[in-house]
């Protein structure tokens, strides 16, 4: 056997991962061309390359078929039931950071805050008779922020593409989703609630508390951590 790290398969998430462990003497490749998803590792022994899609680390993770995966916090958490019982955080690696946010129409004037999105969603429910539509791909770590915050009276619509569009399509009434800049939202005139992300995201490294490892990949996964200084 050896150590499976995960990394994101393409992208400036892959470019980006590659330079994190470069920088600390474990180089990681591609091997053969652009579509195949073979992988090198140089500088450690006893350690292997697995390319996979972000989306797919947190299950693999999960299910003990890597031991170590590179990809966003908004998916662990989004995809992972109970997530710190299966993976332990190791390391925020400093990129691909995005926000989890709520947004709402710009004429929505009214309503700034999750506060006044409760009032808001009530009325709704009263004037339409059905509940205020949420566009989102995230629906466990909406559903569960907005009933920490007592939200009530809305409904989660899923969107897995365009979501900003989806009020200007008038299939949702509000979105909930990523962002790092917030030009998407302000062209489709969708403004983030003010009172801050639901999850601030980014890479980050993580371990699989339930991988199996011989001894020989016990050693090597304490050597990756050392090299990497995550000891």
């Amino acid at each position: 056997m050896s150590v499976k790290l995960g990394v994101p398969s393409k992208g400036r998430l892959m470019e980006k991962t590659f330079d994190w462990f470069g920088q600390r003497g474990v180089t990681l490749g591609r091997t053969g061309s652009e579509r195949e998803y073979a992988g090198r590792v140089e500088g450690i022994e006893g350690v292997e390359l697995v390319l996979l899609s972000a989306g797919e680390i947190p299950r693999e993770l999960a299910a003990g078929r890597i031991h170590l995966g590179v990809t966003g916090t908004d998916l662990v958490r989004e995809k992972l039931a109970q997530w710190d019982m299966q993976v332990e955080e190791l390391a925020e690696l400093g990129f691909g950071q995005a926000d989890l946010i709520i947004a709402v129409p710009d004429f929505w004037v009214d309503v700034e805050t999750l506060d006044d999105l409760d009032a808001a969603a009530a009325a709704f429910r009263r004037a339409h008779g059905f509940r205020m539509r949420i566009a989102t791909k995230y629906h466990r770590l909406v559903r569960d922020a907005l009933r920490d915050f007592g939200v009530a009276d809305y409904q989660l619509v899923d969107s897995q593409g365009a979501t900003e569009g989806t009020v200007k399509n008038e299939t949702a009434e509000a979105v909930a989703d990523i962002t790092s800049t917030g030009e998407t939202l302000r062209a489709n005139h969708l403004r983030p609630l003010a009172d801050g992300p639901l999850l601030k995201s980014q890479a980050t490294l993580f371990r699989a508390r339930n991988a199996p490892l011989e001894d020989a990949d016990r050693a090597a996964l304490t050597a990756l951590i050392d090299r990497l200084d995550l000891g």
